[in-house]
């Protein structure tokens, strides 16, 4: 569990130190892989893909919650749960320190609505470890 918790704290420190440095550079859009991934500054306010539509107190309740509920699957991905906790702490002070999770990778070729969304590293850090999660679990449910 102390390792778990010492990557989920470096995963935390990693986005933190990617959002300091993006913060305080030139903030235009920049263009990769031929406009397939494209970096550009955006304060979110709401909750990920504007699902929830509560205030910045209840969002960081929700936030909580499911990271205090993810600690029991540490025993089946140790690695996903340290993603997890790293990526969601990480969006969580974001919201809490009040101007919104800064957000800066999108995929404007994407299909359908991925495309207008905008994401951050604790975004893809929660996405990996659901992942994780998921496929250390086999789709058992206990």
């Amino acid at each position: 569990m102390i390792l778990t918790l010492i990557l989920a704290a470096a995963v935390a420190f990693a986005c933190a130190a990617v959002r300091h440095h993006l913060e305080h550079t030139e903030q235009k859009k920049t263009h990769y892989l031929n406009g397939r991934v494209v970096r550009t500054a955006l304060y979110n306010r709401g909750s990920a893909f504007g699902l929830l539509p509560l205030g910045r107190c209840a969002l960081a309740v929700v936030s909580a919650a499911v990271m205090v509920l993810s600690l029991p699957l540490w025993r089946r991905s140790r690695l996903g749960c340290a993603l997890l906790l790293g990526g969601g702490s990480s969006n969580l002070y974001e919201r809490l320190s009040g101007r919104g999770v800064f957000d800066y990778i999108q995929f404007p070729k994407a299909p359908g609505r991925l495309k207008k969304y905008v994401f951050n590293l604790a975004d893809f850090a929660i996405f990996l470890g659901a992942v994780c999660i998921s496929l250390a679990s086999g789709g058992k449910h206990r």
